[in-house]
């Protein structure tokens, strides 16, 4: 078995013995030292007769470890493809635009984001899945695509956790459940009292059935025991649109995109969700803060690589991004002011969040009902 470890120069292969056969190590000009354990029995075990294969073997696995750090080093050599599995325009596709833009002037190759919408973000993702593991092909997505859909569907074209691997969770954020003016409730507790006086006379919009809108809603309805009637929409846009028309009297928007019809007057704030009340609206109370901590709408933003991408890219991908955000011109225009939580955690604890969350969000999914074909 061949081992790496530290760069040395080439000055010896040695050959000792161990209690069950030979170990033979190689130091390599500016490369891995290379172990070879070897067992007794070993058709390989040094002799002189059998030197020159054994050098042969080590030389090969060098070779190999070098080409590939080489690789690694080298990439990108061409352009890379951003794919966005939603519509353009959106917080997710404008995130993605400027940090390309970015990553372009970094790596001296373009960096194109590609919108394919559809089907949940089924069909945008679908082609990045099936891409080659080199790093030319990026999914840029929201937390849907990987702990919600694999709940909605009974059978997705991908594994949303073996196909994939994570690089970079870059953002988070809550999302606010807002109200008709009309609507005679002015806050979470006073919705709840409402709805138990009158069971099924209100209704909400949402964004989709098995949406974070959807979702969030559902468990306020069972943990507070109140009948709220869905009515799904299709997009934020044209559920908030709804809500402003009083075709509906409630709906979900982020603070950033619903803050500027909260100051005219068009809906008004019950709550949001998330860990924490948000610095643009701060009176607003979280749904933890008046009792109900399992009402979540928070999405987040984060990028992803097919699985089998070298570890030396996904690495230099999460790197470079991170760096590349770090001024204050970015944090100001593209995260605080958009009501955004900068995260930017990396491909190991960004994994074990997507699995955390995807057990969470199964309850959840249940308890909604929610289900698509």
């Amino acid at each position: 078995m061949m081992r790496p470890g530290t760069h040395q120069r080439l000055t010896r292969i040695k050959h000792g013995q161990t209690g069950t056969g030979s170990v033979l190590e190689c130091f390599i000009w500016h490369g891995p030292c290379i172990t070879l354990e070897l067992p007794a029995h070993s058709p390989l075990h040094p002799t002189p007769m059998n030197m020159k294969n054994i050098l042969r073997i080590i030389a090969a696995g060098v070779l190999l470890a070098c080409l590939a750090a080489a690789q690694a080093q080298a990439w990108p050599t061409k352009p890379v493809r951003v794919m966005v599995p939603y519509p353009g325009g959106g917080g997710v596709d404008v995130l993605a635009r400027v940090i390309a833009e970015r990553l372009t002037k970094e790596w001296g190759q373009a960096v194109v984001v590609e919108t394919r919408a559809g089907a949940n973000t089924i069909l945008g993702t679908e082609v990045v899945a099936k891409s080659a593991p080199d790093g030319y092909n990026i999914l840029f997505t929201t937390d849907a695509t990987f702990t919600i859909n694999p709940h909605l569907y009974a059978k997705l074209p991908y594994d949303a956790l073996r196909d994939f691997q994570p690089i970079t969770l870059l953002v988070s954020f809550g999302q606010m459940m807002v109200a008709n003016p009309s609507l005679p409730a002015n806050s979470i507790p006073e919705l709840v009292e409402l709805a138990k006086r009158d069971p099924g006379k209100y209704s909400y919009a949402s964004y989709g059935s098995g949406s974070q809108s959807h979702l969030a809603t559902e468990m306020l309805k069972s943990k507070a025991g109140i009948d709220l009637v869905h009515v799904p929409y299709k997009g934020l846009q044209t559920a908030v649109t709804a809500t402003i028309a009083g075709e509906v009297p409630l709906t979900w928007v982020g603070v950033a995109s619903g803050l500027p019809q909260v100051k005219a007057g068009k809906i008004k704030p019950l709550a949001i969700s998330g860990p924490k009340r948000s610095p643009l609206i701060p009176d607003m109370p979280t749904f933890a803060e008046i009792g109900y901590p399992d009402v979540d709408a928070n999405v987040w933003y984060g990028t992803f690589v097919p699985a089998g991408t070298q570890k030396d890219i996904v690495n230099k991908i999460h790197r470079d991004t991170i760096r590349l955000t770090q001024d204050a011109e970015f944090r100001q225009t593209q995260v605080i002011s958009k009501g955004y939580d900068w995260t930017g955690a990396g491909p190991e604890e960004f994994a074990a969040h997507i699995r955390k969350e995807l057990t969470s969000r199964k309850d959840v999914v249940r308890i909604s009902g929610a289900r698509a074909e």
